[in-house]
């Protein structure tokens, strides 16, 4: 089973409803680049375009304007639960008694299947591999009124989730009640939108409002709005949103992403000092972190890599080949500010340690005398199951090395790893899920899963 970590954006009540989702959905890029998808609702019709690629690809400005209606939903997404593929696109729509109902989905559901084989066992067929399906078509064997059915099937299912679902004259946003993935609501005029990130607010001038609260199901139709909850849990947000995949310019979890990783780098200065010519990061993820280290430390910033913007992020590429070669020319270092000189690395995170080891490498080639590398989160030993697509733990270098171990794998004079508790402090609360640091899984079908380390 793989997971699920892709971007959603909704729209309610505006005439350019379609159009406004493609620039949200521009704006999430950077949470998926192989597939995206807009389904629109004129009174009791769908419009949907999907396809494979950017969303500049997919929605070519004639496709745009054949999206009709004042509500939309749209959805970019890499391969994770289910496979690259245009049978799994999102938004899915589904036809039920004469209604369309379409659903975007950010997240993973541990459980999905175990359900998945019993609705199988009671008839039902399955077109896709993705756990959004399971809630379309388990939403549709309920009775009552759509957000009742919604919230019984959300109540049941125990996962890790960003829902937005589209029904002729109503959308539905719905957060899990952990808190693991993020929602941000939006206004605009008399316009709603909804957005994994607060980002995607920015580039339409709309007006960032509130979070979601965790459990919180907002419904939205021709009467206005109502509030539902689904029951409640412990609160568990996914820390890596702050660590690397949200843009800094956002707000996630109710603080600043920027001010987040700027506190990440400061609290690595306290930690590990170094005597060394200049700090510089990996970017784009490590950016604001070697800022706050330099900041703190008092060691110039520089900026050793010169990075290829037309290339994609290698964390989320679905295959290691492809990983590969995007680092070798996403990346090139800049010689004159690496020869001869002490340097200091800042990155995010260490995954499998391939992609670190290629860079460190060609970090010596351009002549640094030292490379120090500093990483703003600690290791990762465990498995994603709460819609990361992390490797299994065996593919996890922290999973099987020391740190030691790892500081000779990548070359590198000495490493070190940003504490748990320095992780914590930078972030300013202790609601967040860790359980890719020390394992602590909070929902039961994931324990289950754990693998021996």
């Amino acid at each position: 089973m793989r997971k699920e970590y892709c971007g959603i954006y909704g729209v309610w009540n505006s005439s350019a409803a379609a159009e406004l989702t493609y620039l949200g959905l521009y704006a999430l890029q950077h949470r998926g680049q192989e597939s995206a998808g807009i389904v629109s609702c004129r009174k009791k019709n769908f419009c949907v375009r999907r396809g494979m690629g950017l969303v500049s690809d997919v929605f070519p400005e004639e496709s745009l304007r054949a999206l009709k209606g004042d509500s939309a939903i749209g959805h970019v997404r890499y391969s994770t639960t289910g496979s690259s593929s245009c049978d799994n696109i999102q938004p899915l729509v589904v036809d039920y008694q004469g209604k369309s109902i379409a659903v975007a989905h950010n997240g993973n559901i541990p459980s999905a299947s175990r359900w998945r084989k019993k609705l199988e066992s009671e008839g039902v067929i399955f077109a896709t591999e993705t756990d959004s399906e399971l809630i379309l078509k388990m939403i549709v064997k309920e009775k009552g009124s759509w957000e009742d059915r919604l919230k019984i099937v959300l109540d049941r299912l125990e996962g890790a989730f960003s829902l937005l679902v589209l029904f002729p004259g109503k959308l539905i946003a719905v957060r899990d009640s952990y808190g693991y993935r993020p929602l941000s609501m939006g206004v605009r005029g008399d316009s709603v939108f909804f957005s994994s990130e607060s980002c995607a607010f920015d580039i339409i001038d709309a007006e960032y409002k509130r979070d979601l609260a965790p459990g919180e199901m907002v419904v939205l139709d021709a009467s206005g709005e109502k509030i539902l909850r689904l029951k409640e849990q412990p609160h568990q947000h996914c820390i890596f949103e702050l660590i690397y995949f949200a843009r800094p310019d956002s707000m996630v979890f109710n603080q600043s992403v920027y001010s987040a990783r700027l506190s990440m780098g400061r609290q690595l200065a306290r930690e590990k000092k170094i005597e060394a010519d200049l700090v510089m990061p990996v970017p784009d993820s490590a950016n604001m972190q070697a800022l706050g280290y330099s900041q703190e430390s008092g060691i110039p910033l520089e900026f050793g890599f010169m990075r290829n913007h037309y290339i994609g992020r290698t964390f989320i590429e679905p295959h290691q080949r492809i990983r590969d070669f995007r680092v070798k020319i996403k990346l090139t270092p800049i010689k004159e500010v690496l020869k001869d000189k002490r340097v200091i690395i800042i990155d995010d995170s260490i995954v499998r340690g391939t992609t670190s080891r290629k860079l460190v490498k060609s970090i010596r080639k351009a002549g640094a005398r030292e490379v120090h590398l500093l990483i703003s989160s600690p290791p990762i030993k465990n498995s994603c199951y709460y819609g990361i697509d992390t490797p299994t733990s065996e593919e996890l270098i922290a999973n099987r090395h020391s740190v030691d171990e790892i500081k000779e794998f990548l070359g590198v004079d000495s490493l070190y790893y940003l504490s748990i508790e320095g992780l914590l402090q930078a972030c300013r609360e202790a609601d967040y899920c860790l359980a890719c640091f020390n394992g602590d899984y909070r929902l039961k079908t994931c324990r289950k899963r754990k693998q021996p380390q």
